[in-house]
């Protein structure tokens, strides 16, 4: 069997249980059936036991049996397939795989976004993230000549289609996008991973992936017109996001956030098309003044 189909097998499983809950083997083998990724064949009862524990070793998805509701299957733990997991995105990005590994008489019909580069380094740091090694970054900023760096690589993000790396030069910790290195070699010099370091309390309170401690934590309110609160609500804009007011002409929400130059960046897009920031009044004046600067370019 082609390893693309196998994987195709878990991820339904993985799937199918997300969507109906509990099943007993039977109505699992039934809806299996139906399948290609059956490939003719029934769900065998050894066969079930092998992809459950493939699928906890790749998803970390525990597939356990109520024996006191019919020896009903579930996910034990459907926590770890929450946002922002990585095991969230493996399963998304095979589930998505899958889908378009079968669709190949319409690729034509399917187009994607274009990805800058990086992604052959990703197995080089991710190494050297396991392994706590150092590595030598030639790293070239746009507009400026390239230069090395010594840094110990803490941790990876994707963020807007690409990589970034997050990483400590000795002194400060500084984030590098994956697009920009030239090239990355591993070292023999080992780092140690501060014990209380944690990669998703370091960007929690800022939006994308750029960080600045002199930024404050802000109570921010905006107030949302038009279709925008439906596309704030179906894609947030950060985790804290709440929604505190809605009427039939505006919706109004809330983020506990450190209002960087990119979270600004986003909401002036959406201004655009139907949003304004209601406090704090330091931050709407800021607001106001990028939108103006962007309209002297059409004066």
């Amino acid at each position: 069997m082609k390893p693309s189909l196998i994987f195709s097998q878990y991820v339904w499983l993985v799937n199918t249980l997300r969507r109906y809950g509990r099943l007993t083997l039977d109505e699992i083998n039934n809806k299996w059936q139906k399948e290609e990724i059956a490939d003719g064949n029934p769900l065998s009862r050894s066969t079930f036991n092998r992809h459950r524990d493939a699928v906890l070793d790749m998803f970390g998805v525990i597939i356990d049996c109520d024996t006191q509701d019919g020896y009903r299957y579930y996910i034990y733990n459907p926590e770890v397939l929450e946002e922002n997991t990585l095991e969230r995105w493996m399963l998304n990005s095979l589930t998505v795989g899958s889908v378009l590994a079968d669709s190949q008489s319409i690729h034509d019909r399917i187009l994607l976004e274009s990805v800058p580069s990086g992604e052959e380094h990703l197995q080089t740091l991710i190494q050297a993230i396991k392994n706590s090694h150092k590595v030598e970054l030639n790293y070239e900023r746009f507009g400026h000549e390239g230069y090395n760096i010594s840094v110990a690589p803490y941790a990876l993000k994707l963020w807007h289609q690409r990589w970034y790396l997050l990483c400590s030069t000795g002194k400060y910790l500084v984030t590098y996008s994956l697009d920009r290195m030239r090239s990355v070699k591993p070292l023999d010099e080992t780092y140690e991973l501060p014990k209380d370091f944690s990669a998703q309390q370091y960007f929690e309170d800022y939006y994308g992936v750029f960080t600045d401690k002199d930024a404050q934590l802000q109570h921010i309110v905006v107030r949302a017109y038009g279709k925008t609160p439906d596309y704030m609500r179906t894609l947030p804009f950060h985790s804290s996001q709440k929604e505190l007011l809605t009427t039939e002409e505006y919706t109004d929400f809330s983020f506990d956030i450190r209002p960087t130059f990119d979270f600004l960046n986003a909401l002036a897009s959406a201004a655009c098309t139907g949003l304004e920031i209601l406090e704090p009044t330091s931050l709407r004046i800021q607001m106001k003044e990028m939108l103006q600067s962007a309209l002297k370019l059409y004066d």
